[in-house]
């Protein structure tokens, strides 16, 4: 495939051929970026790179657009960057970190280490005792609305501009801090209870004097650490000894790379040795470590023994450590503490914790900001009317104070209660059994999503392999037909068993001769069968493990537990899933791998009989190879045969001609099974002696060992005998096909990003429905450099509609490169799949679409790999699955499938959404109308900086007059549950953000200034006689107003509105009775009472009627002639 490029364009461009190769060398350098990146566009085509001409057409737009900083630039903003840059600066001045170095490390010494290494605690908290209250505070009066406050409220204690009652402004205030804090402490005494929990766990630490208990935090690096069977790993570790005989063991890394296959780790052999454990102190040993990195899949370092002669050293690599988080899973293991605390390889990949806030909260401030200039030309032009006479500057401060509630601060009161209210009903949900809303800061951005990023293990498929299928070319069996392969095989054994044994390996030469001479007899379908099944049991890398049964010691409980071979008993491990289901149903036909060390195998055959196996070499399965190859010897003939299986690309040039093989494997991919492919070969006695002459040659050779390596093996790999096809199923997660179509519908935009291999990714992308049927899918070429990225990308940007997979080495080059344009190509795709990424990639993927695209994010995952992309995104959901909580533990959202998103975000984000908006908006309103009413009142009364309404009234008609009518549109809903989850096209709507704009602001603004208006110049109209009662009128007008406008904006009523609604009105007639001297004009006529002979009056109760009418009856005919000539999309469902 590589070398069909034409590469000749790069020609053209020889002096640029080095620049390519130190790109390669600096994997992170940036220095060159700005220089070169415009050396290399990409272009519609490689004819391109011959003319220089077009180079800055297709230039990306945002690379040009940062060149002309200037005066413009500055105001616009660009002094928020310069002074955002300058506090960063100082910050990590501050807080200088560190440098990472490279570490010698003597056993069971850790006071010979040179430098101090941090402390191996877990902290996840956000605040410490000291920052808490400011932090606290920083976070709430960094919103515009909550600043604004501050000030207004600071302003009554100066006597000149005094207004109302101080309680009148701090009463609020204080109620909303409060609540802020005690539910920000709550969460951080939670996340002070699961730190102290894992830090204080006991482990054994071996000194001079014996074994000691030490708690996790306070081990350091240099001390020799026990951990026994399914405790976690405390701190990254040298792995030293082990109690099994082998001398390995098997660990669990779940919580780091998400993989839930167990990992075969080796133990350091000098130490492994050793007769018993005391004597790690009687030696003189060091470890030679490399600085702290990111990497979990890769580590270099150097085992010396220095007592020894002569001194003896041993490299160290992957499979010689044990990394924190991770857990042991056979046997008792000893290290060596290498790296500690925030230095491990686990708390490097894990991003912090970001406050996060909603877009709503964004769009919210900015509206505000947009009332309080507003309020400030209201308050101008009332001084301007007034001629700027007198101390126009002070009454112009009295008029922001005044008019400060144009913007109310129930608003934010409200919008809390909401979102706890919303977070209560997604709990309360009996359809989605088992969800948590952890942070109730953001419910309303469940229903902004545009990209949902999910993980694949455990979060799309349940991660349990089952053996479906077996191919023979001919014959095909499937679940409901492998009783026939059993009974073929307890039938070929029983013929074995019967021939004589003592003729046997002088029968097995002549037989493989006359094969070798007539190839094209058909073999039987039984002899084939026994071929295929005896592969699969005996090429893999499973190891047998026995649960012990209860023994004293360590050591001679696994001696005894090997020997007991009970079916009941065996528990199967390997690297991969697939490998296990493999042989697992070779067990369920009757052939069953009891036992396994490093150099045999042993098999038991349906009757009872132990095959033995040796292992002569072993090819171990890599990403490049897609393959994996073992050389066995049967003990009882001495027959050498070499057995091989992989992937079907890999395999097909490698087996004999065939016409079958690519077709079913086609046939099986379509039904989401992953296939593997198996071959044989017999070699003779010389040729197996030949090989491994070659082999061991090249094994030792300094140059190009790996190629060499290879070569040899690539010469046995010829026209090998296929002997089938298998299929296995990783089962998907219940209704994910559904869910993901669900969300497709939506418009929601699905990538899967995975540590999982290339075919694998595939495969479930196909079977899950990410990919539909009829799409291509673009399988991004590996890169390693600019050239290769520039042509791959070309070659993509030629494929219309076509889901894009890519690996995470790609993407990284990519990304270093050409980010704007890849993000940009990506981003069109209906669908994308990022497979082998490491947490950090996945976290980085997140922030770059956040980037890019301004859209919200949502990302899913279910293990601690995921827990940095839950953390990074703007929406986290955890699934509480197999790998245990910690992503759910990290995530906004909590749930317990997959398939509950959908109602989650359709049902639950929908409406938090559009009733947050509605909410806010007329909060907003409620703030607007009076303001309205205030200005009148100023203008007609010589532009007196008056209140119109006593501080009471004014709290009252924020609180017990109206608040419970309007917090009920929390209850409120367009369409019913059951029409947003079957057309799930109304939730695309959304996205726009159409429910809450400056469009629907100013209509809202309108309808305001048009009632106050109405409100205030009506009661001064009608009431020329009485007008010391025009308080209590327009005040009851402005209750009713309100009342009826929360029963025009509420599309479907429940119980508790109508009860609100009543409960209101009840309360407000009875302070009429109750608190009449509140009823007066301003300060002055606090004498004027109310008396209640003329509320009862026919004449008010028309007049109030008359006024509620003309302000209320024109909003609901527009709205009824809206309905009838232009419905929204959900009325037309819910009629």
């Amino acid at each position: 495939m590589a070398d069909s490029i034409p590469l000749n364009p790069v020609r053209q461009n020889s002096k640029k051929i080095p620049y390519y190769n130190s790109a390669r060398l600096s994997r992170y350098s940036l220095e060159d970026e700005s220089s070169n990146l415009d050396e290399m566009p990409l272009m519609m085509s490689e004819e391109g790179f011959e003319n220089d001409e077009s180079d800055y057409q297709t230039l990306p737009r945002a690379r040009v657009n940062q060149r002309h900083r200037g005066l413009g630039w500055f105001l616009l903003g660009g002094w928020k960057v310069l002074c955002g840059s300058c506090c960063d600066c100082l910050a990590h001045t501050c807080r200088r970190k560190k440098e990472l170095k490279a570490r010698t490390v003597w056993l069971g010494c850790p006071e010979k280490c040179e430098e101090k290494y941090p402390r191996n605690a877990i902290k996840n908290q956000k605040y410490n005792i000291f920052t808490f209250v400011p932090g606290v505070l920083y976070q709430q009066f960094k919103f515009f609305l909550n600043l604004y406050f501050l000030v207004v409220a600071c302003s009554q204690f100066v006597p000149s501009l005094k207004i109302g009652y101080l309680y009148t402004y701090w009463a609020p205030l204080g109620f909303v801090l409060a609540v802020t804090m005690v539910r920000e402490a709550v969460d951080e005494a939670r996340r002070y209870q699961r730190d102290k929990e894992m830090n204080s766990q006991l482990y054994s630490k071996l000194t001079v004097r014996g074994k000691i208990q030490v708690k996790s935090s306070d081990i350091q690096v240099g001390d020799l650490i026990i951990v026994e069977k399914n405790q976690r790993i405390p701190a990254d570790m040298i792995f030293l000894r082990t109690s099994e005989k082998t001398g390995s063991c098997f660990i669990r890394t779940d919580q780091l790379d998400g993989e839930t296959d167990w990992k075969l780790k080796v133990a350091v052999g000098c130490t492994q040795r050793l007769p018993a454990l005391g004597d790690l102190f009687s030696i003189s040993a060091y470890v030679y470590a490399q600085k702290p990195q990111l990497d979990i899949h890769s580590f270099e370092g150097n085992f010396t023994r220095e007592d020894a002669d002569p001194q003896i050293h041993e490299s160290l690599s992957i499979e010689n450590t044990l990394w924190a988080s991770t857990v042991v899973a056979s046997g008792t293991v000893i290290g060596v503490v290498i790296y500690t605390g925030k230095e491990t390889r686990s708390v490097l990949n894990t991003s912090y914790a970001k406050n996060k806030v909603g877009l709503l909260d964004l769009e919210l401030n900015r509206l505000t900001k947009a009332l309080f200039l507003a309020q400030v030309v209201l308050s101008v032009v009332m001084i301007a009317l007034q001629g700027f006479v007198g101390p126009w500057f002070r009454n112009l401060f009295r008029f922001v104070v005044l008019f400060s509630y144009i913007i109310p601060i129930s608003l934010r009161v409200n919008l809390d209660m909401g979102k706890s209210a919303y977070g209560w009903m997604i709990m309360k949900d009996e359809n989605i059994p088992g969800t948590v809303v952890r942070t109730s800061t953001i419910p309303e951005e469940l229903g902004r999503l545009v990209y949902l990023l999910t993980d694949k293990t455990g979060t799309l498929t349940q991660n349990e392999m089952i053996f479906k299928r077996l191919h023979l070319g001919t014959v095909s069996y499937g679940t409901d037909t492998m009783d026939e392969i059993q009974s073929h095989i307890i039938q070929s054994y029983a013929q074995v068993v019967s021939q004589p044994s003592n003729g046997s390996s002088s029968s097995s030469t002549p037989s493989r001769k006359s094969q070798a001479a007539a190839p094209k007899v058909r073999k039987s379908v039984s002899s084939r069968i026994h071929e295929a099944v005896k592969a699969i049991a005996l090429c893999h890398n499973v190891t047998p493990v026995y649960e012990s049964r209860a023994g004293v010691n360590g050591e001679t409980e696994s001696a005894e537990a090997d020997q007991d071979f009970s079916d009941d008993n065996r528990t199967y491990q390997a690297s991969s899933p697939d490998e296990v289901a493999l042989v697992r149903w070779t067990e369920s036909v009757g052939l069953t791998l009891v036992n396994r060390d490093l150099n045999s195998l042993q098999v038991k055959t349906p009757s009872g009989q132990i095959l033995t196996f040796s292992i002569l070499q072993i090819f171990p399965f890599t990403s490049e190879s897609k393959r994996m190859g073992i050389i066995v010897m049967e003990e009882s003939t001495g027959d050498i045969t070499f057995y091989m299986k992989g992937a079907d690309v890999a395999m097909a040039s490698i087996v004999q001609y065939n016409d079958w093989l690519e077709e079913e494997c086609g046939n099986m991919a379509r039904e989401g099974l992953r296939t593997l492919v198996v071959a044989k070969k017999s070699l003779s006695e010389e040729q197996y002696q030949d090989f491994e002459n070659r082999y061991n040659q090249a094994k030792l050779s300094i140059h190009d060992r790996a190629l060499k390596v290879a070569a040899v093996v690539e010469s046995l790999e010829r026209e090998m005998e296929l002997l089938c096809l298998t299929g296995v199923e990783d089962q998907l997660q219940a209704d994910v096909r559904p869910t993901l179509e669900l969300l497709r519908n939506a418009g929601i935009k699905i990538w899967m990003l995975t540590g999982d291999k290339l075919e694998t990714a595939t495969c479930i992308a196909k079977s899950s429905h990410l990919v539909s049927r009829n799409q291509d899918i673009h399988v991004f070429r590996p890169v390693s450099n600019r050239g290769e990225a520039h042509l791959e990308l070309n070659a993509f940007r030629r494929k219309h509609d076509c889901a894009l997979v890519i690996s995470g080495d790609s993407l990284e080059v990519c990304l270093r490169y050409y980010e704007h344009e890849f993000v940009e190509l990506a981003c069109q795709c209906p669908a994308v799949v990022c497979c082998r990424c490491s947490p950090t990639q996945k976290a980085q993927i997140v922030r770059l679409l956040q980037q890019h695209t301004a859209n919200r994010t949502c990302a899913i995952g279910d293990g601690g790999n995921d827990v940095s992309m839950i953390q990074a995104a703007d929406c986290g959901i955890g699934i509480e699955g197999k790998e245990g909580k910690q992503a759910s533990l990290a995530a906004d959202f909590s749930i317990t499938q997959f398939k509950h998103i959908g109602r989650l975000l359709m049902v639950h984000g929908r409406n938090s959404y559009k009733r947050s908006a509605a909410l806010g908006q007329f909060v907003m309103h409620r703030g607007m109308i009076i303001s309205t009413m205030q200005a009148v009142f100023s203008s007609i009364f010589f532009f007196a900086s008056v209140p119109l309404y006593q501080g009471f009234l004014m709290v009252g008609y924020a609180t017990i007059y109206t608040m419970f009518p309007v917090f009920s549109l929390v209850l409120d809903q367009d369409v019913k549950p059951e029409m947003a989850l079957l057309y799930p096209e109304l939730y695309k709507d959304l996205t726009k953000g159409r429910s809450l704009s400056f469009k629907t602001f100013l209509i809202w603004v309108l309808i305001s200034v048009y009632q106050g208006g109405i409100l205030m110049y009506g009661a001064l109209v009608l009431f020329e006689s009485e007008f010391v009662h025009v308080v209590a009128i327009s005040f009851t007008a402005l209750i009713l107003t309100e009342l009826l406008m929360v029963a025009l904006t509420i599309r479907t009523w429940h119980w508790l509105m109508v009860l609100a609604e009543f409960f209101s009105l009840g309360c407000y007639v009875a302070s009429l009775a109750f608190l009449n001297e509140y009823f007066g004009i301003g300060r002055v006529s606090l004498g004027a009472f109310l008396d209640l002979s003329f509320i009862t009056t026919r004449a008010f109760l028309w007049k109030v009627s008359a006024i509620t009418l003309v302000s209320c009856l024109p909003l609901y005919i527009i709205k009824y002639l809206k309905r009838k000539f232009s419905p929204p999309s959900y009325s037309k469902l819910s009629s």
